[in-house]
């Protein structure tokens, strides 16, 4: 059962007096659990793929069908409430608020859910766990490095348990040890808690971690690539 289905998706943005297709003829299925990634140049519809999945755009033609749901017949209320229940994002710019601590960017996604306050401590200091930053709750984003600010990101996206984690460009600011940290971490996240990733990238670094590439090119599919020994050369 594919949690992400993909069938026949064009998408098309006005340009001028003419238009401009970003994606052609794409199609594609994801199941649970797979940690997977769009690779290929700036252009190639990386994160415009990524931003239908995550129900923040629709298809110009074609069908996106996501846990279950067609994006296209969504609203504006059921494509947030998919979002905040089931899908978490991670961007090569951390977005984390300057005003709140560590803690407090973490704990945002849960009072969209209206969950308890002693369940929201419970969810947040695990998640932190997770990444390894209990430690640093209480600090503000700009006492963070690039790396822990990135790993506050992971823990903001993850604390929900969301059935999918979209990462567009997560290693982009990071040096290469840091790349390497972030990765590792999520590979275990993705396997713990059978979440699936979906990167856009063309991070080399990135791409020794996935188990599957879907290489595009102009907005089309140019290879779809099963790496069955993802991370022996890290």
């Amino acid at each position: 059962m594919s949690i992400i289905s993909l069938k026949n998706i064009v998408k098309r943005f006005p340009m001028g007096e003419g238009e401009f297709t970003a994606l052609s003829d794409i199609n594609l299925e994801f199941k649970k659990g797979e940690f997977a990634g769009f690779v290929g140049p700036s252009g190639s519809g990386k994160t415009t793929l990524l931003n239908i999945i995550g129900s923040l755009d629709s298809p110009t033609e074609g069908t996106a069908t996501v846990m279950g749901k067609n994006i296209s017949k969504l609203s504006h209320k059921e494509s947030a409430m998919l979002r905040n229940l089931h899908i978490g994002f991670i961007f090569q710019v951390f977005n984390l608020l300057p005003v709140y601590t560590v803690y407090e960017n973490v704990e945002f996604a849960l009072l969209l859910q209206n969950i308890p306050e002693a369940k929201r401590k419970t969810m947040v200091m695990e998640a932190l766990e997770w990444v390894g930053l209990t430690k640093l709750a209480q600090k503000k984003p700009d006492k963070l490095s690039g790396g822990e600010g990135q790993r506050v990101a992971i823990a903001r996206a993850i604390v929900k348990r969301p059935q999918i984690l979209l990462a567009d460009e997560p290693t982009a600011n990071l040096d290469a040890e840091n790349a390497h940290i972030i990765l590792k971490i999520m590979k275990r996240l993705n396997q713990e808690l059978d979440t699936t990733f979906l990167f856009s990238t063309h991070d080399e670094k990135v791409m020794k971690y996935l188990d599957r590439i879907v290489h595009l090119r102009d907005g089309k599919v140019e290879e779809d690539e099963l790496q069955l020994e993802a991370g022996s050369k890290k």
